[in-house]
């Protein structure tokens, strides 16, 4: 396997579309999401596609090869909500170590197999990123509006819940870890403080060229979400503040996806072009939802966006958030394939 360093000096690389979009269009029951071992289950399991990594894997393994099929570099694990504070509103908590080893791993087989049915491939493509999501609680804000000084969660239970998620996507064979949809900047820094945790505890683990330097992490790819146009996150940092607040984790790359079309992501991701130190990473929406919450954007408009943002040197992986899939991330990745990658600048550090 290359070094994906190696290869973003290249080009641009591509990362896969939406995971929920395409479980959407297999139109399971509540039956299907329990599968026989969860046929007894006391609350309703329909619409935790994390779990289908356990009982439907052929269909989650089956998403992952039309992505790579379409020319994804970067598939993403269907981990976004497999933490224990996530897993609570399903009553499955304890499941959450056990979800990313699976996921993890139908993202293997998934790239396995498709290398296995096109062995003439560059060996630069093909990697497994572990998702990690936001979480549904937030250490930045109070879910009581009479009670500003109150929270849901602690910072402690934050990185707790993902130091366990880590272990499951690297134990389950990852190449990456990617925190994304990030609204809350605490949460991400929980889930920094958990990585580095877990390498700095976990150091004995087989060389692979993917690894940081000295063997001591994997890379990290993070990943931020503008939620309207003033530019800010959800807990009110601008992009350079939250970019500021995220490079102690050296990343391999800093993004922005979900919340917004192409269209409107536009002046955020020329900004972090200009200030970001690392690679940058976009993945946009399928434009924005229609009344009925349905994203409506045609794959080629969507290409057409990503293109303009390639050629003006500003994005070094890109792909799609909501709303996207394989029709998207191939338009996508055929008309990135023959523009040259941003490249890295050399930023002044000055006090």
């Amino acid at each position: 396997m290359a070094d994906i360093r190696q290869e973003l000096e290249k080009r641009i690389l591509v990362i896969d579309g939406a995971m929920g979009t395409m479980i959407q269009r297999h139109k399971l029951k509540e039956e299907d999401y329990r599968g026989e071992r969860f046929k007894n289950w006391p609350c309703d399991l329909k619409g935790n596609n994390d779990l289908l990594c356990i009982t439907q894997p052929e269909i989650i393994i089956g998403i992952h090869k039309q992505y790579l099929d379409a020319g994804a570099d970067i598939i993403e694990t269907n981990t976004f909500s497999s933490t224990s504070i996530a897993m609570a509103d399903y009553k499955m908590e304890s499941l959450a170590y056990e979800l990313n080893v699976a996921a993890a791993k139908c993202a293997r087989t998934a790239i396995d197999n498709w290398r296995a049915e096109n062995p003439s491939l560059r060996e630069g493509q093909g990697w497994a990123a572990g998702s990690i999501g936001p979480l549904n609680k937030t250490l930045s804000l109070s879910p009581d509006v009479n009670n500003p000084g109150y929270r849901a969660v602690t910072f402690d239970e934050v990185v707790a819940a993902y130091y366990d998620q880590v272990k499951g996507l690297v134990d389950g064979g990852v190449d990456i870890l990617l925190i994304e949809t990030i609204f809350d900047t605490l949460n991400a820094k929980a889930a920094i403080y958990a990585i580095k945790k877990y390498f700095r505890e976990n150091g004995n683990f087989p060389h692979s060229p993917l690894r940081g330097a000295g063997g001591a992490s994997l890379p990290i790819m993070i990943s931020g979400t503008i939620t309207d146009a003033s530019g800010r996150t959800l807990s009110g940092q601008t992009l350079e503040a939250f970019y500021t607040s995220v490079m102690h984790a050296k990343p391999l790359s800093i993004g922005l996806n979900c919340a917004l079309g192409a269209k409107e992501m536009r002046p955020h991701i020329e900004e972090l072009s200009q200030i970001a130190s690392c690679y940058v990473s976009a993945y946009p929406n399928a434009g924005l939802p229609n009344a009925m919450g349905e994203y409506d954007e045609k794959p080629e408009d969507t290409a057409h966006y990503l293109e303009e943002w390639a050629k003006e040197g500003w994005v070094n992986i890109v792909g799609g958030c909501c709303g996207t899939t394989p029709d998207h991330i191939r338009h996508i990745a055929e008309e990135v394939k023959n523009i040259t990658a941003r490249q890295l600048p050399v930023v002044e550090e000055v006090l």
